[in-house]
């Protein structure tokens, strides 16, 4: 399988608008990539410079250490799977796989070794003569991915595979993803808007937003070590808790103070005495035990089995907490939650970066 690299790949569309604004990554043979972020920043047109189906405006893209930019999508030997499963409805299951093997004027014994090794990988060798209406939405997405994996080529890329299907199979199928990814060994591109997914699925993480990589990083960095305020909010379920104030020192005290919030921190925070910043707790690191006290007004309460998730008002800021289910609180209460000061991120107002 191939390794990819992109340097300073750049799509600009009429009237200077970034698609894509010097996106650089690369992505090691044999690893899971995923790209994810919000819709309209640039995942899907990154994804399809990388396949050649749209022109570079400026930047270099490298597959197994060859220049690309002007290679035709049929000579990258990249294979793509789209939101959409397209597949040619008058056709049984074994000839859509086979298709893109007879254009390739492969032999027919080999088309029909591969076609069966194939399916006998994604567990769909019944289905070979049925046609696509005759599937479900998951037997669909199968014969999709089987229809890629047949031509063994060097990249997989992946554009929202499994969007269309129901929350229940799109779990089931992530699973079989990760699966299918350790038993053939292929070096993968994923698109997501699903950060759980993204998380789940990806080796490493490019996080983008607005044409621009904000961080490259393996799940657990991403979460522990988000390098900007975007990358802590868009990562964790529910969302990072983002409230902007000042840490001042009053009565020998060290405080964060907003317009609705006064938290009493350690002296690990004097570093940012008088300095506008956003601070980030995460759900998570709420507690009902040690802490730091914060007084919150429940709005919502959502039970998620051994565990709630809370949502409220601390004056008129919106936070969002995990506590245990035995907490009971009921909406509308005062609730007093504690504040983890040892899991607190800390942002600069400006720049927004991690300090």
């Amino acid at each position: 399988m191939a390794k990819l690299l992109l340097e300073n790949v750049t799509k600009i569309y009429d009237r200077d608008i970034y698609a894509a604004k010097n996106i650089s990554f690369d992505v090691a043979s044999r690893e899971f990539t995923v790209l994810v972020g919000p819709s309209g920043c640039g995942k899907t047109t990154t994804l399809r410079l990388i396949a050649g189906l749209e022109e570079l405006t400026s930047g270099s893209i490298y597959i197994e250490g060859q220049l690309v930019n002007d290679m035709s999508p049929k000579d990258r030997d990249v294979a793509m799977v789209f939101q959409n499963y397209a597949l040619y409805p008058h056709m049984s299951v074994h000839d859509n796989m086979a298709f893109g093997l007879r254009m390739r004027k492969y032999p027919k014994a080999k088309i029909k070794r591969r076609v069966a090794e194939t399916a006998e990988t994604l567990g769909i060798s019944a289905l070979l003569e049925r046609k696509p209406r005759q599937l479900s939405g998951g037997q669909r997405q199968r014969v999709a991915l089987g229809r890629s994996i047949v031509r063994q080529p060097k990249l997989f890329l992946f554009d929202e595979p499994l969007s269309n299907l129901d929350a229940k199979l799109r779990v089931q199928m992530r699973a079989e993803l990760s699966r299918l990814h350790k038993k053939i060994q292929a070096t993968i591109i994923y698109v997501t808007h699903d950060q759980v997914e993204a998380m789940t699925l990806g080796q490493k993480i490019v996080v983008l937003k607005d044409g621009e990589v904000q961080q490259v990083a393996d799940p657990a960095t991403l979460y522990k070590k988000p390098k900007n305020k975007f990358v802590a909010g868009f990562i964790g379920s529910p969302p990072m808790n983002l409230i902007p104030g000042m840490i001042k020192k009053t009565n020998k005290q060290i405080e964060f103070q907003s317009m609705d919030i006064t938290l009493e921190l350690n002296n690990n925070f004097k570093k940012y005495l008088e300095r506008p910043v956003i601070i980030g707790i995460r759900p998570a690191d709420f507690s009902t035990t040690r802490g730091s006290n914060m007084n919150i007004v429940v709005d919502v309460i959502e039970p998620m089995g051994n565990e709630l998730y809370i949502h409220g008002r601390c004056g008129d800021a919106m936070l969002s907490a995990r506590v245990p289910e035995d907490a009971a609180p009921t909406v509308g209460q005062s609730f007093i939650l504690k504040v983890n000061l040892e899991r607190i991120y800390v942002f600069d107002e400006k720049t927004e970066n991690a300090i």
